[in-house]
């Protein structure tokens, strides 16, 4: 086998791989793993096209490279989204509970008040001597 037929064999022994993606992908969205697979069939299909002509090793791994920082470019931005999806709900979940902290404190004030009044009128309720 020469050098350009042994490079596109193992090439094809990848596009068999690429369905494995199901179980290290168990935790993503089908769209994720959809997208993925596709990713890998376009750059072994890419590779497998400059192999028939002049592929270099060189070639083959920048392609697989900006491959690579293309997903992880797109995994830094689902990041920032779920980060910006988080610190919103924290915002929600501190105003509501702001509000009810204080609703709350005027609920014990009011109880404070009330309690204050009951004892300021007992203290001076003119109390008959016996």
């Amino acid at each position: 086998m020469t050098a350009n037929n042994l490079e596109a064999k193992e090439i094809l022994d990848i596009s068999s791989q690429t369905h494995e993606l199901e179980t290290a992908l168990a935790g993503e969205t089908d769209e994720v793993k959809r997208e993925t697979k596709a990713l890998i069939e376009a750059i072994a299909k890419r590779a497998q096209a400059e192999a028939a002509g002049t592929i270099t090793r060189e070639t083959y791994l920048n392609t697989v490279r900006q491959a690579r920082e293309a997903i992880e470019r797109q995994k830094l931005t689902e990041r920032d989204h779920r980060l910006e999806y988080s610190w919103a709900v924290m915002q929600d979940e501190a105003e509501r509970n702001w509000y009810l902290l204080m609703k709350e404190a005027i609920n014990f004030s009011d109880r404070l008040q009330k309690a204050a009044k009951a004892a300021w009128e007992a203290f001076n309720y003119p109390h008959s001597q016996s």
